[in-house]
């Protein structure tokens, strides 16, 4: 265990990932990445965003205005990975039994039998997903957390990995419900694609003018290698000083101010695998502050709500972060972390 960060040790050779490990995380990481970025021009920290969800075990919300590429890039982030996908159109004349599955009367058998929904499947696209009513979109709220599914009182495990990818248009927009917060809550990170800069545009326009790249994107890995490298994202190495600094960046949300809810115990918890992920695509065996300070925004922004006196102000949920990230005192021992190693 020479190859481990020296703090690392104390833990256990049990609890902390090989370097092998952890260079098999950073290499698939940059095949699946690479292979992403055939169909999305000039967004590569989204896409390295989406890959840390998915090997925290999280789910991912991708936010933004209509015609940027947030269903081309949940497509193709589903395509990369061989494993099963189902895409499901949110809608507001959907209904909860739709994403669930349904009991169906068997006249031959004389039995009621379970029909699957979309929602079995190792990774769902939930397109637009704030075009649903808040009662389908709470059909999601069971199996995302806990990851199963209970229809007419019998419960029914999800397969593993399981991943929900969901779209959203922003909420001032024509036929939009706001994400109740419990649904936004259990979205591990939300991020936005962004107009592509002058030059990735002009690519694009070459390249998706004849062909869909997503037509011809092939997968560059499988589920049983997903599953394998989830679990040395979860043994990364996090220093108690770490955790102590991930409470303290919680806490900080809930005395602001500005901000009338902070973030949650839930929000704490995913923000810490969401470091362990982040550290393990950089290669590293262990969490170092600055991983926190880098996700607070993604991971913590879409769960607060500000005050009214703040949106006047024209303050965003970013700025805030940000200034926390900037004044909240790094523990000591977590500030000794960053000088074995950054990013």
């Amino acid at each position: 265990m020479d190859d481990l960060h020296p703090a690392a040790r104390h833990a256990g050779a049990d609890t902390v990932p090989t370097a092998t490990a952890v260079s098999a995380v950073r290499d698939a990481g940059a095949r699946i990445g690479a292979n992403i970025e055939q169909v999305i021009e000039g967004k590569h920290q989204a896409v390295l965003m989406g890959l840390a969800v998915l090997l925290a075990e999280g789910h991912l919300l991708i936010e933004d205005v209509p015609g940027v590429g947030k269903t081309k890039y949940a497509k193709a982030l589903a395509r990369s990975i061989d494993c099963s996908v189902r895409r499901i159109q949110f809608t507001p004349d959907l209904l909860p039994s739709d994403i669930t599955g349904v009991s169906v009367y068997n006249s031959e058998d004389r039995d009621f039998e379970f029909k699957p929904g979309p929602v079995f499947a190792n990774i769902v696209v939930g397109d637009e997903i704030n075009r649903a009513s808040p009662k389908t979109q709470a059909a999601l709220l069971e199996c995302m957390e806990e990851r199963q599914v209970t229809v007419d009182g019998v419960t029914y495990r999800l397969e593993a990995p399981f991943m929900v990818l969901a779209t959203q248009n922003p909420v001032d927009m024509e036929g939009t419900y706001p994400l109740p917060e419990a649904q936004r809550d259990r979205f591990t990170a939300r991020i936005s694609m962004g107009y592509p800069d002058r030059n990735a545009e002009i690519a694009m326009l070459s390249e998706h003018a004849a062909l869909d790249p997503l037509e011809t994107l092939r997968p560059v890995s499988d589920a049983t290698e997903i599953r394998s490298l989830i679990g040395a994202v979860r043994r990364v190495y996090v220093s108690e000083a770490i955790k102590a600094y991930a409470v303290d960046l919680a806490e900080a949300t809930r005395r602001a101010s500005e901000i009338r809810l902070g973030a949650s115990p839930r929000a704490t918890l995913q923000l810490l695998r969401a470091a362990k992920a982040w550290a393990a695509l950089g290669g590293r065996e262990y969490v170092i502050p600055d991983d926190l300070q880098y996700l607070i925004s993604p991971v913590m922004g879409h769960r607060l709500l500000l005050t009214a006196e703040a949106h006047v102000a024209g303050r965003t949920t970013g700025d805030i972060l940000g200034r926390i990230a900037q004044v909240t005192p790094i523990p000591a021992e977590a500030a000794a972390a960053a000088t074995h190693g950054t990013r």
